[in-house]
């Protein structure tokens, strides 16, 4: 809507400065005739904009005029406070910057909106910690926090998974990552992502570093990710799953369904290992067609089951269970 627009340019360039008008159409996503247009609309309504040509021009408002106008909706009204996580801003030591944060911002609230955001705040609570593990203890986290902050560098004692574990590293943070109740690291140089709670020895360096221009703390992450589980998963195997029966997590490809009902698709693999624990947690729900090794490991389990067990047996064990039929495995 064209009112909604003129707020987005007003607030773009209270908070940028000077814009021309191709950049506030390409923030906006309309055409710079639009912009125009939109331009003369706020010129005539009296706010005082001025343009100037030229390779550096652009459209600025006049030094000091601020626009007292949020434009917010109640939808973000609502976001804005739930946005706002207490714990993790505790654990960086800003539980009470966030809390009068936000007591300044519902301030600045239209009348209308204050329900919306008093709302949000007491029907949902964000917990970022899963149940089935401890806190982690991160005593460094404040001064890690303040080392990305002021791009200040950072000389660690780490603990690491491998021999040897115990190793020196210079550090130049650049962000710091919440995931699942455990905070990360993203550090130069490389970048490479350490665990906070594994910092067992800190000392802040006066040594101070760039950070690139270019660097997307999000992006990165998700690259990590990714990596991080085509790592954990590295190999495949190929099964048939039963009706009903379906595999968690992602990365299941070629997935098909078959004429006796069962689905044949590919997998990722932690480990041969890993793999017959997991598959064997759905009994007789899949069969596994390759690696060929997996196969004849579950086939070895399977009869080793049936000789401790021996075969089934009716409630009175005078003759076996009949056992369904099955189609054969395919070629």
């Amino acid at each position: 809507m064209k009112s909604s627009r003129l707020v987005s340019i007003l607030l773009l360039l209270q908070t940028r400065g000077r814009m021309t008008a191709a950049r506030l159409a390409e923030e906006l996503e309309v055409s710079v005739r639009t912009v125009y247009r939109d331009i003369e609309a706020l010129s005539a309504a009296g706010v005082p904009l001025y343009g100037d040509a030229g390779h550096a021009g652009g459209y600025r408002l006049l030094d000091g005029y601020r626009t007292r106008l949020t434009g917010l909706t109640a939808d973000e009204a609502e976001a804005l406070f739930l946005a706002g996580a207490p714990g993790p801003a505790a654990q960086l030591g800003l539980g009470s910057v966030l809390a009068a944060a936000q007591l300044k911002v519902r301030a600045a609230l239209p009348a209308e909106l204050r329900p919306h955001a008093d709302r949000i705040s007491g029907r949902f609570h964000l917990d970022a910690p899963g149940w089935y593990a401890d806190a982690d203890e991160t005593p460094y986290l404040p001064d890690v926090a303040d080392a990305v902050w002021n791009c200040r560098a950072l000389h660690v004692r780490y603990r690491r998974w491998r021999e040897p574990t115990d190793v020196e590293r210079h550090l130049e943070p650049y962000g710091l990552v919440l995931k699942a109740g455990r905070w990360y690291v993203v550090a130069g140089p490389g970048p490479r992502t350490y665990r906070v709670d594994q910092i067992l020895r800190l000392t802040s360096l006066e040594q101070r570093f760039t950070r690139p221009d270019d660097f997307d703390l999000a992006g990165y992450w998700a690259a990590y990710q990714r990596d991080f589980h085509h790592r954990l998963r590295p190999a495949r195997a190929v099964v048939r799953l039963a009706p009903g029966v379906s595999l968690p997590g992602p990365g299941q490809t070629d997935a098909h369904l078959e004429e006796d009902g069962w689905t044949r698709t590919t997998v990722p693999i932690e480990s041969l290992d890993h793999a017959h624990a997991e598959f064997l947690r759905l009994g007789t729900g899949i069969e596994v067609l390759e690696p060929q090794e997996l196969r004849d490991r579950l086939a070895r389990t399977a009869a080793e089951l049936v000789e401790r067990y021996g075969s089934p047996r009716t409630a009175a064990g005078d003759r076996p269970l009949r056992q369904p039929r099955r189609s054969a495995h395919p070629a």
